[in-house]
């Protein structure tokens, strides 16, 4: 007797069941996220199908485990390659996530296309066709001079989204490196949930990260993301794979980087940066020059601070403009820092150093882009909003570095020395900082570059304003 068949409601975005559609799911919270699945039970009497893993071993004694560092397949696009740790690992299962356009798709077809040169790749699209994807790839492949070149005959492309027909293929051509677009097209036929779902997208993951485990294939899948910015599916989506790479950047900007939040292979918070142009996404080798470029020096309202992206040291840009309110309450906006951050400043310069900024308009910025998360720049913000109430310049070549306390002081952040080192290589002659107590003794200031060490936001700012 066949088994019966019954419906269950799964929320897409936590995996919670139940028998019955609700609104809010009450594990994640989130509304309208529950989808009807059929679930078919196996027959009684039927042997339990159980998965077959991929490390199956006898345990073994730690001593004797060797501690070789892993094998990686060289990425000839060194941001790439930073952000991945040294390269590919065989074997390894990554995820891609970013907004539509942002070029998730121009990026791996970019890297198929330099490593088919030495290995063989399978580029699977579950969302364009072939003659879409050649005539990117026309686009992308071409010389310095623009000239098109042949494409390598290593690099396979075809389109499907049945898992199956996908492992078969796999099977046939042996690939050193497997990409698929996307993962929440693929399906699978014995599941009967559709394409995307919580079941389909979990267990599409499971099944090819038994197949890079056990063929040494390195697997990359792209995933869509939702309006919160997160991978779209379960959150164990991003538990199964060994390296999460997100691609950031405002569409309105050319700039994308290219940021790792998990990497069991390397270091993770890593960031790659990138240029989109014709011809597709270009390395920028030193991202401080780019946003630093078109900068009006001695201009009030402007600061730069060093942020750190992995254990990249970035100078960024920090604007803040204030400006009269015409209404009864006056507006805050921040672009690329932290709202949160930003009242906390704004509390601290009119509590602390007696600034009027009740009836003041205040906006903050990041040039270029980019998306400021650590509190290091909270003294750049400061400087550059305290730069426009009193109409005063920071000085052109200072950087500033530090986090602002609500009692006004200004506290220690990590990686001193990295910051002030590339201050100093792109010709910085002074920086502010916080005075620390205990210094490591090894710790030396860069040559040529001016350090001042203070307590308070008051101190930093006297001698980062320029006097009249």
């Amino acid at each position: 007797m066949s088994p019966k068949a019954r419906t269950e409601y799964v929320c897409q975005n936590c995996g919670r069941r139940s028998p019955k559609p609700l609104g809010r799911c009450p594990a994640c919270g989130e509304w309208g996220t529950f989808v009807e699945e059929v679930v078919v039970p196996a027959a009684r009497g039927a042997a339990p199908t159980r998965r077959v893993g991929w490390g199956s071993r006898a345990p073994r004694p730690l001593r004797d485990i060797p501690a070789e560092g892993e094998e990686r397949l060289a990425v000839p696009m060194s941001e790439m390659a930073r952000v991945l740790g040294g390269g590919i690992v065989p074997g390894s299962i990554m995820l891609l996530g970013g907004d539509p356009g942002i070029g998730k798709s121009t990026l791996l077809l970019q890297t198929a296309l330099a490593l088919a040169r030495s290995l063989r790749v399978l580029y699977v699209s579950g969302e364009e066709s072939e003659r879409q994807i050649k005539m990117r790839a026309q686009r992308l492949w071409r010389t310095p001079q623009g000239e098109p070149r042949p494409f390598p005959d290593d690099l396979y492309l075809v389109t499907e989204t049945n898992l199956d027909t996908i492992l078969a293929h796999v099977a046939q051509l042996q690939p050193h490196m497997l990409i698929v677009d996307s993962i929440q097209t693929v399906y699978l036929p014995e599941l009967s949930s559709s394409a995307g779902s919580v079941s389909q997208v979990r267990e599409c993951a499971a099944r090819l990260q038994a197949l890079a485990k056990q063929q040494g294939l390195a697997v990359f899948l792209i995933g869509h993301v939702t309006k919160e910015g997160t991978i779209a599916g379960p959150r164990v989506l991003e538990h199964i794979v060994d390296t999460v790479l997100y691609l950031e950047g405002d569409r309105h900007h050319a700039y994308r980087l290219l940021r790792s939040v998990k990497n069991r292979f390397g270091a993770t918070d890593e960031v790659g940066v990138f240029e989109m142009h014709d011809r597709g996404l270009v390395e920028v080798p030193n991202p401080s020059e780019v946003f630093l470029a078109g900068r009006l020096v001695n201009t009030p309202g402007s600061a730069i601070a060093v942020t750190m992206e992995g254990t990249r040291p970035l100078l960024v840009e920090v604007q803040g403009l204030t400006s009269p309110t015409a209404f009864g309450h006056a507006r805050r906006a921040a672009i690329g820092v932290d709202y949160n951050r930003l009242l906390l400043v704004l509390a601290v310069l009119q509590r602390r150093l007696g600034l009027r900024l009740a009836d003041q308009d205040v906006f903050a910025s990041v040039v270029g882009g980019l998306t400021i998360r650590e509190p290091a720049a909270d003294l750049a913000l400061a400087a550059a909003i305290a730069s426009s109430v009193q109409d005063r310049p920071v000085r052109a070549d200072w950087v500033l570095i530090g986090e602002v306390g609500l009692a006004g002081e200004l506290r220690a952040v990590g990686q001193t020395a990295a910051r002030l080192r590339e201050a100093a290589q792109l010709g910085f002659r002074a920086a502010v900082v916080p005075k620390r107590l205990r210094r490591q003794k090894h710790e030396r200031w860069p040559p040529g570059l001016e350090v001042h060490e203070v307590t308070s936001v008051r101190q930093a700012l006297h001698l980062a304003l320029a006097t009249a």
